[in-house]
């Protein structure tokens, strides 16, 4: 079952964003609820301790936490969505804004592919898909767009077909900028890893000579 999570970041209004599948399940952490509109769902939940959502009404249930509280308010969405049956996860909303929260909800959104769980990050002009082992990413782009591998551990055996630059079985330190600002061949991008956690991500628009 696939759910939706609406977090606070950026949120563009794209082709690529209208294309993603629609969900069965909307789940709004906080803030992330000023998406709903913009993104014409209605939210079946509405989660977290509510400190940057003053102001805003919503007619949603709502799960009310402290805010001294051990989990984000992302984290609260995602422990709903679960609950209630969801198996692929889409966040929206998920890069800009602050960094401290851009960053553990990326690092976070790995966590959950590596328990089995099918996750995209999403912002409509920018797409995140968590890279491990477990869960190669296979990605039809347009020649010229834009990828890179963040290397969230040392990597381990990395291989990149489909790219401008393709890589076989190329070990990668952690927070190297070997993979960041690759650009897709055309057609199919593949990206495989042996050992370690990685972050793939897309821009949306195409890089013209």
């Amino acid at each position: 079952m696939l759910a939706w999570i609406l977090v606070g970041g950026r949120l563009v209004l794209t082709p690529a964003l209208a294309a993603l599948p629609r969900p069965h399940l909307v789940v709004a952490a906080d803030g992330g609820v000023r998406h709903a509109a913009a993104l014409d769902v209605q939210v079946d939940a509405w989660v977290g301790d509510f400190d940057s959502s003053d102001g805003l009404t919503l007619d949603a249930p709502r799960e009310v936490h402290p805010a001294a509280k051990d989990s984000t308010d992302f984290e609260l969405a995602v422990s709903v969505a679960r609950e209630r049956g969801a198996t692929e996860l889409i966040i929206l909303g998920a890069f800009g804004g602050r960094f401290d929260h851009a960053f553990a909800l990326a690092m976070g959104a790995c966590r959950l592919a590596g328990e089995g769980l099918k996750v995209v990050l999403h912002s409509g002009n920018e797409a995140g898909y968590p890279l491990l082992p477990s869960s190669p990413v296979h990605l039809a782009l347009q020649t010229g767009q834009t990828f890179s591998v963040l290397a969230a551990s040392p990597l381990r055996g990395l291989t990149l077909r489909g790219a401008r630059w393709p890589l076989t079985g190329v070990d990668v330190p952690m927070g190297s900028g070997l993979t960041v600002s690759n650009e897709a061949a055309g057609g199919l991008l593949s990206a495989e890893l042996q050992g370690g956690v990685a972050l793939l991500t897309v821009l949306s628009e195409v890089r013209r000579a």
